[in-house]
């Protein structure tokens, strides 16, 4: 989701500096929170907050808890789909391709979003961080999107925007696609494993047809 449909990257950022300031600590700027998300939330708050607060796990449940209370509310104030997305979807859904979303942000937030900015999208799964089912890049929330929908591996395309989702891809034995509008860099995505890179979203359409060929 975060930095491959939807670019969530300044809601994100204003709502955890929101946060920093209320508890006293130093703020961020925008760009630098490309690095601080993708692992979940908590990962988010440990990366942004003092170094001593890291060897305080009740402060730091209580930043977590603020922080998803104020991003609930401003989730939907900056981000908006990365240009050429929507018209994406559609077309893959018109050739009966099935779209789903395994992400590393809160479960509870993914359909609101999903609902909101793509309401012509039939999504066949939605999976987000839950207490139940490790982060990404443990492949686990893969594996039960391919159960869900009952797609084979060799059927299915992985697409993401970090080292976190080109891992994850691989270790679930997907082909693996980086694309390069996202929060990290070329570089990242090709170390981490990336089959193939794609510059802008209308370049995943030639890849559904490459990959039928392959299956």
């Amino acid at each position: 989701m975060d930095g491959t449909l939807l670019n969530t990257l300044d809601d994100l950022a204003d709502s955890c500096n929101h946060i920093l300031r209320q508890y006293g600590y130093p703020a961020h700027p925008v760009a630098a929170y490309k690095y601080f998300v993708g692992d979940g939330i908590r990962k988010l708050i440990e990366r942004t907050v003092p170094n001593e607060v890291l060897q305080k796990p009740e402060l730091l449940h209580s930043i977590e808890t603020d922080f998803l209370a104020y991003y609930t509310l401003h989730k939907i104030d900056k981000t908006a789909p990365y240009e050429g997305m929507i018209p994406v979807l559609n077309q893959l859904q018109s050739k009966n391709v099935q779209i789903a979303v395994a992400s590393n942000k809160i479960h509870r937030e993914i359909a609101p979003l999903l609902d909101y900015y793509f309401p012509s999208i039939k999504f066949a799964a939605a999976m987000g961080q839950k207490p139940e089912v490790p982060t990404k890049p443990n492949p686990d929330v893969v594996y039960e999107i391919l159960a869900q929908t009952q797609i084979k591996k060799e059927e299915t395309l992985y697409v993401g925007d970090t080292a976190v989702d080109m891992k994850t891809g691989k270790s679930a034995g997907i082909y693996t696609i980086g694309v390069l509008w996202g929060f990290r860099a070329e570089k990242e995505l090709i170390e981490n494993g990336a089959d193939e890179l794609i510059q802008n979203p209308e370049d995943l359409l030639p890849l559904i047809g490459k990959l039928s060929k392959q299956s």
